[in-house]
């Protein structure tokens, strides 16, 4: 079974990727980070480094998807191939940091790969407002996270908005600024009673 988080940068994913892994003994996997060697790069210039990053996260997650159909485990995944595709790709696009040629090369690909595979068995969608996302990203202090723009995340969380419209699998939407789930047992026990009802309900996916 594939279990999927998505949410925006500071949302909260790798966070409850960790609880909910532990909670349900499912086997994390997480998105690659400390390793990426265009991160730096890109938040320095955009322009320059959009599409080198993009098809690098795209290469990786389409490797996680594959590897996760031929397993017999429950994985949980800290990010989606679909929010890079549909999410930061297009928004780069939109803020002129992609041309219409690299970003049409990228989209014709990511077409090819999900012609391939299918949707996770459910989606975790983690709702957070800007000034929650940039508190949050303000907290853990990651040094290539410093120079992220405001108009960057806003424009992110537009799209998050306008895919998750759309995506009529099987979902869940947790309100990030509101359910404090890292600290507050409560919260995060709303969250897995939402998951057991979708798992193990009466009525189960």
């Amino acid at each position: 079974m594939h279990i999927a988080i998505a949410g925006n940068i500071g949302s909260g994913k790798t966070t409850l990727t960790k609880m909910l892994a532990k909670r349900y003994n499912w086997m994390p996997h997480f998105e690659p980070v400390d390793n990426n060697p265009y991160l730096d790069d890109f938040y320095g210039d955009m322009s320059r480094w959009s599409f080198n990053l993009q098809i690098y996260f795209l290469n990786k997650r389409f490797k996680d998807v594959v590897e996760i159909s031929k397993s017999n485990d429950v994985i949980i995944q800290d990010r989606t191939i679909f929010e890079d595709a549909r999410i930061f790709a297009p928004n780069l696009h939109e803020m002129g940091m992609m041309s219409n040629r690299d970003f049409q090369n990228y989209t014709d690909l990511f077409d090819l790969m999900m012609s391939l595979v299918k949707l996770p068995d459910l989606m975790i969608y983690i709702r957070s407002t800007v000034p929650n996302l940039v508190s949050q990203i303000a907290k853990r202090g990651r040094e290539y996270e410093k120079s992220i723009r405001i108009d960057y995340l806003e424009g992110l969380n537009k799209l998050y908005e306008d895919w998750i419209k759309t995506y009529n699998h099987h979902l869940i939407i947790v309100d990030g600024d509101t359910t404090k789930f890292e600290s507050n047992p409560e919260d995060f026990e709303k969250i897995t009673d939402m998951i057991d009802s979708k798992l193990y309900g009466l009525f189960p996916m």
